[in-house]
């Protein structure tokens, strides 16, 4: 191979200039160029007299010039649309525009020893070079800057003309998938006309290249594939692939209800699949199509945190057993940003996954939209290039050069741990589902379609052309096929309700669904001081050997301290409760921006080793018989990495897996997942997932962007237990909460409204006890005042307590009682409840937030108190969440505390009134001030 790989890399220009070196001394140049120009002498001085061959050197670097252009431009002019003309290029691959004529195709040059094919005419270089670029396969590969890469890539394609010669009976296997897959959708379209179930029809040729793919990956190591698509094809890849029973799929069509625990439940093409297949070589492979919303591209990153979690925990890093196969339509490849995001992961230490094979069903059109009108790029992989990822552009009515394409893809991936492309163009027969009528808009393209044969009778003819198979032989393997669809259609009218299948069942086998009850429990510790005293002790241990700067040094003797003295703040809790989980034999993970360090300097899980770019991390040697811990800096996205880190908890849940978002409202970036995912995946496909999101909130004058984390947004999201909201003030709550959301036998994503100023406020401190001997609190109540006492009580929930509790302080205020609501949902009704009744000598209960009236959870508190007599004190609605000015900010922050603190109106002279007023008139007054505030926001 390294024979004949240098030149195509090298600037033609100065070819030249080198033989004239070797000329004057060979030993100046390379071993690889001298063996060129030593071959290039011997050719030149020895072929026999008779023979024609080229005495010049010019023309001979044109031919290179020309062999380069190949490699680089043509995957520009070959043979792989199969309804379209292409787009037509210049300059054309013409021996002509590169100083070539009719006259030199005959003429012998050495050149041809590069493609390896030895001295050969132009006219058989020519014809192995359009073989090889131009024919069912386009290859784009000369961006790549790793020559070890680009030579690889050119022996494989042009060694064997870029193609596989396939036996008889690997000829019989490809045409036996292409019944299946052909016979299939057509049985759907005749059984259940005009049903929406986006067929796979245009590109069949897909599911041998998948079979091909899987096989091929098991001869190279790989025990598991992890595969991401949207709805177009998704029926035919489950039931041929996968191996979901043919009947489960057709009861899918008439089903009317679903088993027992699946609430909604979603539509058909949206359901996943896992199976362990057996393959023709014998072996068994894990095959696992992860269920997918019609957000295209949403499941994308998920599957890249599925593999990587199975790669770090089940193959112990080894990247070559499992592999990720994205399955992309045209249009959202090239437009969908998640894309973007995703490939900037793919070569990033903390979401790697040792290469991800994209497939590419290239429809070339956009539901109704023109690719031309659709993106600017030349292609929809040109994405791809981003990563310097090989791409191959594959006529998708050719089926054994869509296999080979792939089969080469896996060894690529396998050899180098780097992201390939495989564009299958094809098309799609109906429009962008079974009852539109794409005439409407692609009228001269669904002329040809409605002409053209699908793949399965293109190989039929062409397999019985060559006496692969009969005739009659090739149409009874189809009917037999029908036959076999039929019972089991009958089989799908004997079944009961329909039944969703587990999604990775058997790493999820030890949990269950949540119902109300389980967050009304408090879980056991088990954790003593002692205990946490030693992982504190390992948590602030530096080694002797590293020098760190002295801020790091002060940092971890304060924190030394604070152990000594039996207390935590914020950022101590949470590593201690990440050690206590390590050291049980939980991992964990966390990633997000700045997440290390921490957005606001608090956490510092790992320290930057003086004069160097080493960190170490004292999480990370608790002890040897430790749960793995990984903290990582992410990338400036929310969107692909929060899907990651959801991809990533499904496949851990034993662990404890960590987004953060930088503040609490860029979450927004990542609403997709919030809302196909999070939030709902359990009701529509019976998946749980334990994935923690720490939210940045609190109004601290920093404007509208770094203010709010959209508590009301979680909210409304929120029901039938499908995920804990809480908003914890103490830090012995962060430490139980964390702990209880690994320790208990269910999960649900818990959403975490974080703090900011809170992290070095000195009132915001726990001692070791009760991070030992207490559980999370979903409310915790006013313990410094006398119930009988009361006059008014205030429910709020995060950091403006200690603001309530300041003021309270300094007033002396013996008649207020703060209550704090710790778990936003499920609403703990109960508990708060019984607080509330308590309280018996009450004349008002106020609601106090930060946020506007619309924001927040004063509209959730509404919902739960209905017939309570509650008023809020808040800020009043609006449609940005906070003021750009400080000095706005502190005006009306200082409003709402007054608001709850109002001053004295009758004759006590009180610093704030107490509502004991002599005067029932002055009383009411004051109540009436509450309402009316109420009422305006």
């Amino acid at each position: 191979m390294d024979d004949y790989s240098y030149i195509g890399n090298s600037e033609i220009n100065s070819i030249e200039q080198l033989y004239q070196q070797y000329q004057q001394n060979p030993d100046s140049l390379d071993k690889s160029w001298q063996h060129f120009f030593k071959g290039f002498e011997f050719a030149r001085l020895n072929y026999d007299e008779h023979a024609v061959h080229s005495r010049n050197l010019d023309k001979e670097f044109k031919v290179l010039n020309y062999i380069d252009a190949f490699r680089k431009r043509g995957h520009l002019f070959t043979l792989t649309n199969p309804v379209r003309a292409r787009r037509k290029y210049a300059p054309t691959l013409d021996p002509g525009n590169f100083g070539l004529s009719d006259d030199d195709l005959n003429i012998i040059f050495h050149a041809g020893t590069e493609i390896g094919i030895g001295d050969a005419t132009l006219y058989r270089i020519r014809e192995h070079l359009m073989e090889t670029y131009c024919a069912s396969i386009g290859s784009e590969y000369m961006h790549i800057r790793a020559p070890e890469k680009i030579q690889w890539l050119k022996h494989r394609l042009e060694s064997a003309r870029n193609k596989t010669i396939f036996s008889p009976e690997e000829k019989k296997d490809l045409y036996t998938h292409l019944i299946k897959a052909v016979g299939f959708e057509n049985f759907l379209h005749r059984k259940f006309t005009g049903q929406k179930r986006f067929s796979l029809e245009g590109t069949e040729t897909l599911i041998p290249a998948l079979y091909h793919l899987i096989e091929k990956g098991s001869e190279l190591g790989v025990e598991s594939f992890f595969l991401g698509m949207a709805h177009r094809g998704r029926l035919n890849v489950l039931a041929n692939v996968a191996g979901k029973p043919y009947e489960q799929i057709f009861q899918e069509f008439t089903a009317e209800g679903f088993e027992k625990g699946i609430a909604l439940g979603d539509v058909k093409y949206h359901l996943g699949y896992c199976n362990q297949i057996v393959l023709r070589n014998g072996m068994k492979v894990s095959v696992n199509i992860a269920p997918n919303p019609s957000h295209l591209e949403a499941v994308s990153p998920v599957i890249q945190g599925l593999a990587r979690a199975t790669i770090d925990h089940s193959f112990m890093g080894d990247f070559t057993r499992a592999v990720p196969v994205l399955i992309h339509g045209d249009a959202a490849l090239a437009r969908q940003g998640v894309v973007y995001e995703v490939l900037q992961m793919s070569e990033l230490n903390g979401y790697k996954t040792g290469g991800t094979i994209h497939i590419v069903i290239n429809n070339q059109v956009g539901f109704t939209t023109h690719y031309l009108d659709a993106r600017s790029s030349t292609y929809c992989t040109d994405v791809g290039k981003v990563i310097k990822a090989p791409v191959f552009h594959v006529n998708g009515d050719d089926v054994e050069a869509l296999v080979h394409a792939v089969r080469m893809a896996v060894d690529y991936r396998q050899t180098f741990f780097s992201d390939v492309f495989i564009d299958v163009l094809s098309y799609r027969k109906y429009g962008h589902n079974e009852g539109d009528e794409p005439r409407y808009t692609q009228p001269t393209l669904y002329k040809a379609i409605a002409r053209h044969p699908n793949p399965r009778d293109i190989y039929m003819k062409q397999i019985v052309s060559q006496g692969t198979l009969t005739y009659d032989e090739a149409i009874h393997q189809q009917k037999s096929f029908d036959s076999f669809l039929e019972e089991k259609f009958e089989v799908s009218k004997t079944l009961g309700k329909l039944s969703i299948q587990r999604f990775l069942s058997e790493i999820w086998k030890p949990y269950r669904h949540a119902d109300r009850q389980d967050f009304n429990k408090h879980f056991r510790n088990n954790i003593t001081i002692e205990l946490i005293q030693f992982i504190g002790k390992k948590i602030n241990e530096l080694p002797e050997d590293r020098r760190f700067i002295d801020k790091t040094l002060k940092l971890v003797e304060n924190r030394r301290l604070m152990l000594k003295e039996g207390k935590a703040d914020w950022a101590l809790a949470e590593l201690l409760a990440y050690g206590s989980l390590v050291y049980e034999g939980h991992p964990v993970r966390i990633s997000g921006q700045d997440v290390v360090r921490g957005t606001f300097a608090h956490r510092h899980a790992s320290h930057v080793i003086e004069d160097t770019d080493e960190t170490y991390t004292p999480l990370k040697y608790i002890n040897e018989k430790q749960a793995p811990f990984h903290i990582y800096n992410s990338p400036l996205n929310e969107y692909g990495v929060l899907g990651f880190e959801y991809g990533y908890a499904l496949g851990v849940p034993q662990g404890l897996t960590v987004w953060e978002a930088q503040y609490g409202d860029f979450s927004n970036v990542a609403q997709v997942i919030l809302d196909q995912y999070i939030s709902s995946a359990e009701e529509k496909w019976g998946i749980m997932n334990g994935l923690v999101l720490f939210l940045p909130h609190g109004y601290e004058g920093q404007g509208p962007e770094h203010s709010s984390a959209r508590i009301e947004r979680f909210l409304i999201l929120a029901a039938r237990n499908n995920m804990q909201i809480v908003n914890p003030t103490t830090p012995s709550n962060l430490f139980h909460v964390l702990r209880q959301s690994v320790l208990r036998n269910f999960r649900v994503p818990l959403v975490v409204f974080t703090p900011k100023s809170l992290l070095r406020n000195p009132e915001c401190i726990s001692s070791l006890e009760e991070l030992a001997e207490d559980h999370f609190r979903e409310v915790i109540d006013d313990y410094d005042v006398d119930i009988n006492e009361v006059r008014r009580l205030v429910l709020c929930s995060g950091k403006i307590y200690y603001e309530l509790s300041d003021r309270k302080k300094k007033f002396k205020a013996r008649d207020i009682a703060l209550v704090r609501i710790e778990q936003l949902h499920p609403f703990p009704k109960s508990q708060v409840d019984a607080i509330m009744n308590k309280y018996k000598n009450v004349l008002v209960t106020l609601w106090v937030q930060e946020e506007p009236a619309n924001m927040g959870p004063w509209r959730h508190i509404l919902h739960e108190f209905k017939g309570y007599d509650i008023l809020p004190v808040c800020r009043q609605p609006s449609g940005s969440p906070a003021s750009g000015l400080l000095k706005i900010h502190q005006i009306s922050q200082e409003e709402i505390i007054e608001k709850v603190f109002k001053k004295c109106v009758c004759e006590l002279k009180r610093p704030y009134c107490g509502l004991q007023c002599r005067s029932g008139s002055q009383r009411q007054e004051v109540l009436n001030q509450y309402r009316y505030f109420g009422e305006q926001g």
